[in-house]
């Protein structure tokens, strides 16, 4: 028996699980957010807008949004639910920003949802996104000129092409109101004068126009010393751009595709999705131009489904991975694990990994028993400054066991430190592959990660079983962008130069400083990307000079500038082409299936604003076609998936021979991917076709296409084709169906065939001419079957007669020996009455065949009387008496 009190029992439990199933789901959020904020003022303008969904909606508390919680060291920033019901949320700053001190700043943002009741209870929470956040100057500070007084002294009567250079700086963050404009003398009927600018300190550059000139009047003047040689060095900062530099932002797959490295390889850090989820918990950033960047701070890590990549690897394979990575914390930091294959449980082995300690980048292979059984090499460690530099580099690791080779940007590193161990002995144990950290199953009291790696990571890559060459690494990691020298070949022979690999720093050396000024002048920046990132590059230049003796000799100070790399015109790809076709059914069931895009066209436009009207008030555009590579195509089934057993979209491989394209097939779809050319990827698509093996019970498809460039940075228009299926019928009317009518009477049942056939004939109203044909076409129906059944009706009286005829007797004419026969008559004779039988046969197939007999053929069939005289055993000759015929 129940107390009062157990029933509250109860019915707080039942209260308790009724909460705990409400709140279902988790927040969501963006993956990524970038923001700009003017300095001095403290709201934050986010693209996109910071806004909470949450399935749960519209449940109270476990639907709605209470808090977005900010994770970074010392970000000044703070994030306020604006309406917890739509989840608008609003960045601010706690405090006035300051350009001056920090241009950026880079932290992490979650939302809270308020859980089961008022105190927020079994809350959840979203995944964690990257908030980039960008300070915009204002102009507040004047310029200064950097030294209180200049002197200089002149000699009577001389005229100087440079008497004294004054430099002025301004304190403003940005290069637009820090750069000196103009220099000025105020003071009045003074011999002397000041140039105006000197040379630009910004640099626009137009994506597209090649290689510009970066300081075409810039010149380097001793003031007549004598110098013996003179040494500048020209460097462009671009490692806020991209990873390093501008590089094309195609995905991994892509890429290799392009760059003609070895097929086979897997993509263990891809953009998370259906098939892909283990990259879904990951915080991720795809920039502005969809550059995919995982982020580890410590604390996360994926697992490899074992499905994914094989478990062994031969003696040859290749690991490739963009990083960016910093000094750990402390003085003897742990293990940090970029990727881990080590044992799933039981036991704590690592089969390969590789990790970064103590700034050493460390390889580790364990080898089986069954490959070796020797002492062997199994640690190989790198010490380079790259590795805690801070910025992007392209590692890639070779191995060729017993040899192992490391790649930094294109360039061999041998390693310093190589250690033996014995194999690993062999087990039933499973292995577990992880990025971000290694999995210890084994030897603790629950599974866990350890060693969680801080830092950046991008394009983490394994091939089994092939290496790649380095020339293939070198297209991988390639710059679009850098230095370049005009007219090289025009060069004095005396200047000598160097670039380093990236051609972000040249160096140029010279004795004569008359050809120093002329290479300096043809430096130039270039980038061959046609759709470059956007925004600025700090140029710095530095000039040593060497002079005559050990006296004295001249101090050049260091110039900065920039390059403004414009934002390039957007591209809008837009595809046409067919959007309804009616299909036969029977078509579908054919060798060759349907092809569904054979009327596609892609092509790609712009808007270009003429120079003229680009600061008007009404800039008028003109739409241009510009011709450029595609990325991905993907064909999407709508509604229902494909039935494996009944249907598929196929493509033949043959098609894709000569091209970087390469093709993916699902239930879901058909992706085709590579950078290529859009008339390519026409000619792929239109030979793309539908089977349907079965398809009774299906009336309609609908397929979605879109294009992609950049991995996504440009999209297509959604073009949707919907196939309608023509099933040809099967039902029959009984014998009245002895003629059928012809094929093109059929086409008045189906509106959109005649659509297809007549695009301008519009099917809802059907024409006079239509009209009339239908009806002529019903009257010759109907004399056919008034015909039919007249035929049928003489032929019933002429049975009635001879059963008439035979009971009154038949005589012979003896004198003329003449046999009087009725040829309708029904002989007993076997083989008469067999024909007779098959005759019939006939006839009723003839009733149903399919409808191809026109009505002459039905005319005619009344003069088509087959009578059949039966055999006698009587040699003599048989005459009609026709006396005897009745009609």
């Amino acid at each position: 028996m129940l107390t009062a009190a157990g029933v509250l029992a109860v019915v707080a439990l039942g209260l308790s699980a009724a909460h705990s199933k409400v709140n279902k789901h988790k927040p969501w959020i963006e993956t990524s957010y970038h923001g700009v904020i003017t300095e001095n003022t403290d709201v934050v303008l986010l693209d996109p807008p910071l806004v909470a969904l949450d399935k749960d909606a519209p449940i109270p508390y476990a639907g709605e949004i209470c808090a977005f919680n900010i994770h970074g060291l010392d970000a000044p920033f703070e994030a306020v639910v604006l309406n917890g019901t739509s989840g608008e949320g609003q960045l601010r700053a706690r405090g006035l920003v300051d350009c001056e001190l920090q241009k950026e700043y880079t932290f992490i943002i979650q939302a809270h949802d308020c859980g089961s009741g008022p105190r927020g209870t079994e809350g959840k929470k979203s995944h964690k996104a990257v908030v980039h956040i960008q300070v915009n100057d204002v102009n507040e500070f004047a310029p200064v000129f950097r030294e209180p007084q200049y002197q200089a002294a002149v000699t009577e009567g001389k005229i100087y092409d440079s008497i004294l250079q004054v430099e002025a700086t301004d304190q403003d963050c940005s290069p637009q109101y820090s750069q000196i404009c103009n220099y000025q003398i105020t003071a009045t009927n003074t011999p002397f004068a000041i140039d105006r600018n000197g040379w630009n300190k910004q640099v626009d550059y137009e994506p597209g126009t090649g290689s510009k000139p970066l300081f075409p009047k810039m010149h380097l003047e001793t003031c007549g010393g004598p110098l013996s040689s003179a040494r500048t060095t020209v460097e462009l900062q671009t490692s806020h751009i991209g990873k390093g530099c501008d590089r094309e932002t195609y995905s991994e797959k892509s890429l290799q595709k392009l760059c003609g490295a070895s097929s086979g390889s897997t993509d263990l850090l891809p953009a998370p999705s259906a098939a892909t989820n283990w990259t879904a918990s990951l915080v991720t950033d795809s920039g502005r131009d969809s550059d995919l960047i995982f982020l580890f701070d410590g604390h996360q890590a994926a697992k490899i489904p074992s499905w994914v990549v094989p478990q062994n690897l031969t003696d040859q394979f290749t690991i490739a991975t963009w990083m960016k990575h910093g000094p750990s914390p402390g003085l003897r930091a742990e293990k940090e694990t970029l990727l881990c294959n080590s044992d799933k449980t039981e036991m704590n082995r690592h089969h390969y990994s590789l990790y970064v300690h103590n700034c050493r980048l460390v390889f580790l292979l364990r080898r089986d028993f069954t490959q070796v059984d020797t002492f062997r090499p199994a640690e190989f460690h790198w010490k380079l400054d790259q590795i805690c530099d801070k910025e992007w580099h392209y590692y890639v690791i070779n191995v060729e066991f017993p040899a192992v080779t490391l790649y930094v940007d294109g360039v061999t590193y041998d390693p310093y430190l190589v250690t033996d161990d014995w194999p690993i002995h062999p087990s039933q144990i499973d292995v577990q592959l992880t990025v971000g950290a290694c999995w210890q199953g084994g030897e603790v009291t629950k599974p866990r990660f350890t060693q969680y790696f801080r830092g950046s990571l991008s394009g983490l890559t394994i091939r089994p079983g092939k290496i790649e060459s380095q020339k293939v690494i070198s297209c991988l990691q390639a710059c679009k962008e850098g230095l370049d020298i005009n007219s090289l070949e025009s060069l004095d022979k005396s200047i000598k130069f160097h670039f380093n690999p990236a051609q972000s720093i040249l160096v140029m050396e010279g004795e004569d400083l008359e050809n120093m000024n002329t290479a300096l002048r043809r430096v130039s920046y270039i980038n061959s990307r046609q759709f470059p990132t956007a925004g600025v590059r700090h140029l710095r230049i530095s000039t040593a000079v060497q002079c005559f003796g050990e006296d004295t000799c001249i101090t050049i100070p260091d110039i900065e500038a920039v390059v403004m790399v414009l934002q390039p015109s957007e591209p809008r790809i837009t595809i046409t082409g067919l959007k309804r076709q009616s299909l036969p059914a029977s078509d579908l069931r054919g060798p060759v299936g349907v092809a569904l895009f054979q009327e596609l066209h892609i092509i790609s436009t712009v808007t270009r604003v003429d120079a003229a009207a680009q600061h008007t008030a009404q800039r008028q555009g003109i739409l241009e076609e510009i011709i450029h590579n595609l990325d991905y195509c993907d064909i999407l089934v709508l509604g229902e998936e494909l039935k494996p057993d009944q249907e598929s979209l196929q493509l033949q491989r043959s098609v894709l021979l000569g091209k970087h394209l390469d093709a993916t097939n699902s239930t879901s779809g058909m992706s085709i991917y590579g950078v290529d050319s859009m008339s390519n990827y026409e000619e792929v698509i239109r030979e793309v076709h539908y089977y349907n093996w079965q398809p009774a019970q299906l009336t309609e498809r609908t397929f979605r296409l879109t294009c992609s460039e950049l991995n996504g940075r440009y999209t297509s228009n959604e073009f949707n084709l919907e196939v309608s299926i023509i099933h040809s019928s099967e039902v029959r009317e009984h014998a009245s169906h002895a003629v059928v009518p012809p094929q093109y009477m059929q086409l008045v049942h189906n509106p959109s065939m005649i659509h297809e056939v007549y695009p301008g004939h519009n099917s809802g109203v059907p024409s006079a001419a239509t009209v009339v044909i239908v009806v002529c076409i019903a009257a010759l129906v109907v004399v056919v079957v008034l015909g039919v059944y007249h035929i049928h009706l003489t032929h019933q009286q002429q049975v009635k007669l001879f059963e008439t005829t035979k009971e009154e007797g038949g005589t012979w004419d003896d004198s003329g020996l003449s046999i009087t026969i009725n040829p309708m008559e029904n002989l007993q004779d076997p083989q008469a009455a067999e024909e007779e039988a098959s005759e019939d046969e006939d006839e009723e197939e003839d009733d149903e065949e399919e409808d191809d007999d026109t009505s002459a053929e039905s005319d005619n069939s009344e003069e088509e009387v087959d009578v059949q005289v039966p055999r006698m055993q009587d040699k003599k000759s048989l005459h009609w008496d026709k006396t005897k015929m009745s009609n």
